[in-house]
């Protein structure tokens, strides 16, 4: 049986359907390549990936957590948009996981005590032989880093550039992530929601699982009209 993820007394966990799977890579299959393949033997010890919001970080950061705990090993993820405000004694002892995600790593540059705290974490992780995945808005020479030594430590890994997936994809992704959960959505009712909805795909999964309870719930099927009376559009 596996181990769950490491997790903060924060409370802060991993979304159920935040796995590799259910990420259609769309022109970022060298990195799906990469993060799938990262524990392995000879597998990179750090990524840093960077993107807009809505092309997948926080997914993908999530994901590689549940592929570390699916293989018996441990993992802990970061979001320091939600947990910056607290002192960065969550990265004590973090060598002692297998793999550590950050994500928002741009939510804490600029900060004295989190980049001291970043720099440490990092030469720890690399001297134990652990797993490093973080990601931000912007390229690692990008972030308004003041701590030289940490800003150079950003650089060692290697970096990918999400990209965003065109209409097609979208479209895609959607149905994608309606048929791991179980849905019948047809193509013209997932046009809708894209056309209807929010851009980002985080967002518009948000709304496939209200529209999944709301049908379970009323025992209708997925059709325009239903999903306008649904999500209120």
């Amino acid at each position: 049986m596996s181990r769950a993820p490491a997790q903060l007394p924060l409370g802060v966990g991993l979304r159920d359907d935040a796995t590799f799977a259910s990420f259609l890579p769309g022109s970022n299959a060298t990195l799906m390549d990469r993060l799938s393949h990262q524990l392995d033997e000879g597998g990179e010890p750090f990524l840093y990936l960077w993107g807009a919001p809505g092309t997948g970080r926080t997914h993908l950061l999530q994901a590689a957590c549940h592929a570390a705990s699916d293989r018996d090993m441990r993992a802990l993820y970061l979001p320091l948009e939600e947990l910056g405000h607290f002192p960065p004694l969550m990265l004590e002892e973090v060598e002692r996981l297998d793999l550590v995600a950050i994500d928002d790593v741009d939510a804490v540059v600029g900060r004295k005590r989190w980049e001291e705290g970043l720099f440490h974490a990092f030469n720890r992780l690399r001297d134990a032989g652990r797993h490093l995945i973080m990601a931000a808005g912007v390229s690692p020479r990008q972030l308004p880093t003041k701590l030289p030594d940490l800003a150079s430590r950003l650089t060692w890994g290697v970096t990918f550039h999400l990209q965003g997936l065109d209409d097609e994809e979208r479209l895609q992704a959607l149905q994608l992530r309606a048929r791991i959960r179980g849905m019948q959505l047809p193509g013209d009712v997932a046009r809708y929601i894209l056309h209807r909805g929010p851009r980002g795909l985080g967002e518009l999964c948000e709304a496939l699982a209200v529209l999944d309870s709301a049908s379970l719930s009323a025992q209708r099927r997925l059709t325009i009209p239903f999903v306008k009376q649904a999500l209120g559009w």
